[in-house]
């Protein structure tokens, strides 16, 4: 059978080669009707590019693709790290798509991974991938999701029970007599921002005497945060809470920062929890109180399911890790360390 070439593509499609390259290699260059419709005729007829047809020849590539939410964040440069690991006790490496909190890389990431068709792709979502995703899938690409679930239940995932990461949180604040509590986090639209908000607000809602007030923020950045305690700091100081839970820890080490540079004391003055743990939440000025995600486990499983599907395996099997509370400094506790939680993955 002749091999589809591109211009095959270009005489159905009823454009120049040089548009339909353009169309599947840099589709920000070309306008959106026009690159669905050529990928529409590239997967009518079936086409591959050259590269990508010299690799299924071959029969594999020994590579699988991931993308991460902002690689940034420590959390997801260590769900990568138990990725790689777990890829490369299988025979496998891996290319890292960062997205950066921007739906359009995130998508040209997986784009990129259709077009130089690795075996597997492992996603942490920060838009609706589901589209892309579905791409992939119909290539006879395996998928797993890392750091999020699957609603309908039909693709693998790993996950973290985060309602109840932001309910513990928010009940280690009010245990501690914390009452004006500040949720700190990016947009609601992020699933694990939603889930920990929830959490959050399901704890404070069983304490009459307490409220939750929520700040977004646009990005969730040590710099963003240091300027963040130093405007609370500025306030009058009936304005100020008396708690503080980030949704992460780089979030809540700038906070800290912010805060105890303009002087106000923490936790005396202002109680501060982060989320993730971080390795540097143990050594920052103030040892910071964080909910403990098991990135590196999480990533490593991901990648074991991965491995699984692109070898035959067929079950959606969807892992939920539990949240485990690490106490320290910034919420002024008797107790140095409180695991509520074993952190062990359900399902």
């Amino acid at each position: 059978m002749k091999r589809v070439g591109i211009r095959d593509v270009a005489e159905r499609a009823g454009v120049s080669i040089s548009t339909v390259s353009n169309a599947l290699n840099h589709p920000h260059t070309v306008s959106a009707p026009l690159v669905e419709r050529v990928r529409s005729v590239a997967d009518e007829l079936g086409y591959l590019p050259l590269q990508a047809a010299q690799q299924l020849r071959a029969g594999r590539n020994g590579l699988l693709g991931m993308t991460v939410i902002n690689i940034a964040n420590p959390f997801f440069a260590a769900l990568v790290s138990g990725a790689e690991e777990a890829a490369a006790a299988a025979g496998y490496r891996i290319l890292v798509g960062n997205s950066d909190d921007d739906v359009v890389k995130e998508r040209g990431h997986l784009e990129l991974f259709e077009r130089v068709q690795v075996e597997g792709v492992i996603v942490s979502p920060f838009g609706d991938a589901g589209p892309s995703i579905r791409r992939l899938q119909a290539r006879g690409i395996p998928v797993v999701l890392a750091d999020a679930k699957d609603d309908d239940a039909q693709l693998p995932s790993v996950s973290f029970d985060d309602v109840a990461g932001g309910r513990l949180a928010a009940e280690h604040l009010l245990a501690n007599g914390r009452r004006r509590i500040a949720f700190v986090g990016a947009r609601e639209e992020v699933r694990q921002v939603r889930e920990r908000l929830q959490g959050a607000r399901e704890a404070v809602a069983e304490h009459t005497d307490a409220r939750l007030e929520v700040v977004i923020s646009t990005r969730t950045t040590a710099a963003l945060g240091q300027a963040f305690g130093a405007d609370i700091a500025a306030a009058p100081r009936a304005e100020w809470p008396d708690a503080i839970l980030a949704t992460n820890d780089h979030l809540a080490c700038g906070i800290v920062s912010g805060l105890v540079g303009a002087g106000v004391r923490v936790p005396e003055d202002i109680a501060v929890i982060g989320y993730d743990d971080i390795e540097f939440a143990s050594v920052a000025a103030v040892p910071l109180t964080s909910v403990r995600q098991p990135a590196r486990e999480m990533g490593r499983r991901a990648a074991e399911l991965l491995v699984e599907h692109i070898a035959g395996s067929r079950e959606h099997r969807a892992l939920v890790f539990q949240p485990e509370l690490v106490v320290r400094a910034s919420t002024k506790t008797t107790s140095t360390a409180a695991a509520t939680t074993t952190g062990a993955a359900a399902g």
